[in-house]
Formats: C-alpha cells, sequence, structure tokens
C-alpha cells in the first residue's frame, strides 16, 4: 500500500481537521508529520467543537491509530491538557496514540526565547505564535535539541539542565523585559513529562514502513498552509518547518514512490492570520462581512484572521509544488450572498502580467488582476447532495478546476462532518 497525504494550499485555516475527520474511516493510521502546537484543527460533530493542536485528527475514531512522527516538535505541558481535554469523551488514547522517538521536545525555555526574539524585533516582528516552534526547530537544526526518545535516557535531566542554561543566557543577550518564573514553568514541565511517558514510544519509520509492507492504509496530516512552508513559503513570515508534501517524506521516513494521494484543501476564498504579504486582502467592508460570517478567529491563537478573494496565483504554485492530485474547498457557505465574487487570476507584477508566483509579493510590486463572478443567494448549509448545488457555484468550480487542471472532489458547506458534499 502507498501513503496518501492531505495538506493546506494557502496560510493554513483550510479546515483540514475536519477532511482529515471525514477520511479517517478509510485509514488504519493517520499520521502527523510536522508543526507543533501552533497547529489549530477544528473539528465539528454531534453538535460539539473539538480544537486539536498535536494530536492527530483521526483520534475520535475508534480503529484508527494515530502517530505523531518525527517532523513534529512536541510542548508536553499543551500536550497533556490536550490529553485531558479527550478524558470526558471516553477517548482510549494510550492505545490509539503512539510518538515518534525522533520528536523534538519543546521546553519551556523555548517559549522563552519565543517571546524575547519577538519582542527585539519591534515593529519588524514576523507574528510569531510565540509557542516556542522556532528556538525549537533552531536547536533541531543546529544539533542541540532534546526529543521524546532522550526521556528513556539516564542523562535526560543532564541533557535538559545543559540546554536550559544556555538558553537562559541568549534570553539575557536579547536584553528585553521579558518576566519569568523559570522554576515553576519547570515544575510543570516535568510532571507533564512523566504523564507523556504513559504513551508507546515508537521507532516511526520503521512502523510505518512496516504498515505499508502489510498493507495498512495510512493517511498523512498536515499541518499549517503551504504558503507558510519553510522553503516555499512568504518567507520570512513563514512556519520553521516543511509543510509541503516533501516535508511528510521527512517528516515521517516515508520514501517519495510511496506517496500516492494528494488531497490539497483551500477555502473558496483566502485568510491569513499575523504579519507578511497578501495581495488579495480586502480592507473593506465585504471583508470584514468574510470575517464575521466565516467566524475567521485562530483556533490556537484566538486572533483575527486577515480575509480576501481567492488567489489563483498562489493557488496553481503550491498545486505544483505539492504534486496535488485531487482538491477539495471549504467554507463555500460563507459566500452565499454576496453580490459578486472575484478571483484573482494574474498578477501586475512591475509593470508586467505574470501568472506565477514571483519572488516577492509584497505591495508595493504585485498588483491582482481579477475575473468577475456572479454569487449564489442559496443558504448551502442544509444541502446534502452534489446535485442540489446552484448554478452559480458550479460555475465557479468549473472555472477553478479548468485554471487549475485538478478536480474538485470534496465541497464543504458548514463546519460539521455532515455539511461535507463529494463530487
Amino acid at each position: 500500500m502507498a501513503v496518501d497525504l492531505l495538506l493546506g494550499l494557502q496560510w493554513g485555516d483550510e479546515g483540514k481537521g475536519k477532511i482529515v475527520d471525514v477520511l479517517t474511516k478509510n485509514y488504519n493510521i493517520i499520521a502527523r508529520f510536522q508543526g507543533g502546537p501552533n497547529a489549530g484543527h477544528t473539528l465539528e460533530f454531534d453538535g460539539i467543537k473539538h480544537v486539536l493542536r498535536t494530536i492527530p485528527s483521526g483520534i475520535f475514531h475508534e480503529k484508527s491509530i494515530n502517530v505523531i512522527g518525527n517532523g513534529v516538535v512536541i510542548d508536553p505541558v499543551v500536550f497533556v491538557k490536550e490529553l485531558e481535554g479527550l478524558d470526558k469523551y471516553h477517548i482510549d488514547y494510550v492505545s490509539k496514540l503512539i510518538i515518534s522517538r525522533k520528536a523534538h521536545l519543546i521546553l519551556p525555555t523555548h517559549r522563552l526565547l519565543d517571546a524575547a526574539s519577538e519582542a527585539s524585533k519591534g515593529k519588524a516582528k514576523i507574528g510569531s505564535t510565540l509557542k516556542g516552534i522556532g528556538p525549537t526547530y533552531m536547536d533541531k537544526t543546529g544539533r542541540n535539541g532534546i526529543r521524546v526518545g532522550d526521556l528513556e535516557l539516564e542523562t535526560f535531566k543532564q541533557k535538559y539542565k545543559s540546554l536550559a542554561k544556555k538558553h537562559v543566557a541568549m534570553i539575557d543577550f536579547y536584553d528585553v523585559d521579558i518576566q519569568y518564573d523559570l522554576d515553576e514553568m519547570e515544575v510543570e514541565f516535568f510532571e507533564s513529562l512523566e504523564k507523556l511517558k504513559k504513551l508507546t514510544f515508537i521507532d516511526s519509520e520503521e512502523y510505518l514502513n512496516q504498515a505499508i509492507k502489510s498493507e495498512k492504509t495510512i493517511l498523512a496530516e498536515g499541518a499549517q498552509g503551504s504558503l507558510l512552508d519553510i522553503d516555499f513559503g512568504t518567507y520570512p513570515f513563514v512556519t520553521s518547518s516543511n509543510t509541503t508534501a516533501a516535508g511528510a517524506c521527512t517528516g515521517l521516513g516515508v520514501a517519495p514512490g510511496k506517496i500516492k494521494e494528494v488531497y490539497g484543501i483551500f477555502k473558496a476564498y483566502t485568510t491569513r492570520v499575523g504579519s507578511g504579504p497578501f495581495p488579495t486582502e480586502l480592507f473593506d467592508d465585504v471583508g470584514a462581512k468574510m470575517a464575521k460570517v466565516g467566524h475567521e478567529f485562530g483556533a490556537v491563537t484566538g486572533r483575527a484572521r486577515r480575509c480576501g478573494w481567492l488567489d489563483l496565483v498562489a493557488l496553481k504554485y503550491t498545486c505544483e509544488v505539492n504534486g496535488v492530485t485531487q482538491l477539495m474547498m471549504m467554507k463555500s457557505d460563507v459566500l452565499s450572498g454576496f453580490d459578486h465574487l472575484k478571483v484573482c487570476t494574474s498578477y501586475n507584477y512591475k509593470g508586467e502580467v505574470i501568472k506565477h508566483l514571483p519572488y516577492n509579493i509584497e505591495a508595493e510590486n504585485v498588483t491582482p488582476i481579477y475575473t468577475n463572478f456572479k454569487c449564489w443567494k442559496e443558504d448551502l448549509t442544509k444541502m446534502t447532495e452534489a446535485s442540489q448545488l446552484p448554478k452559480e457555484l458550479n460555475d465557479y468550480i468549473d472555472f477553478l478546476e479548468k485554471e487549475l487542471e485538478l478536480p474538485i472532489k470534496i465541497v464543504s458547506v458548514g463546519p460539521d462532518r455532515k455539511q461535507t458534499i463529494p463530487r
């Protein structure tokens, strides 16, 4: 068997958690391959809204095994709170959730470093979620990091103290006013480690490759979005990991040839959280309406999302970089009742019309060129079949499929798992 891959094609918040939840019934294993507690995957069913941060979105299905891969960074304190949030639903995560020994740990001092670094940037800050993600990946690439497997070694506390001491010196170097009580933070950290150690640690690359040989079905779940990829995103306003398809290979230990379907998730419009360029951003009542109707606030940070029209230039780019095989369009219900719709089909880049994503998409270099569409007026949220979708929405979908040269296989018409229409 091969591994199917699901990832976001914009700046995150596309609705990946919902689609993983919908698709999980078709898979034996759901595996997260990158990111950390800066991700917020929202699932809604039976009238209850769930937000997962590190745990794969298949955890609510009885028969699925959920793997946290080596490319993920784990904050034990946040992770244990997430587990405790599952207790009231009687989820047997001890038997259903396994963790790669090669996944890196976020230390309390990583979060402090994140805050100090961001504070030192002043107006030039990049919009970090301040979860310690960046400093943890920096230690990983700097070969200083502490991994889950280190918890099984007698030298763990020594390694921890050595790295924490180095971090404290770095925090002092930033010379910013960061108030903290590290001793207090460490008490909670070490208590969380004891709970973390009750779960099963695995050599995930061996586990997953054996699962492939045993013809188990595997869905790899990405976090954030492709435009936040450390290499291919809108740098430096990006996350610290590879959010694209290549990240699934390095984040799970699966060879590229083992990837089969690549499901690309995108919203019917575009949003972005935090700083960074956004060519189709709306600053008028239309953008405000999108944000209000779409409840556009970060699942983890609570920050308001910036909203704008769908950007096909950027979407084509991420489809190509990821080798997407089929698309899933989310939040089409949010656009119901707008006077009209616009789709950016090209850029005016320094006086030249282009259809590819250039090196720099800051506002002084890029002006979006739009194609206009009629909007549908119907309430989509009660629709259950593709035959019920209004003509204007079908025209919109047909145009996108033609431009992207890919099929849109799922249209989401609401947050609940039942509000998902296959095409």
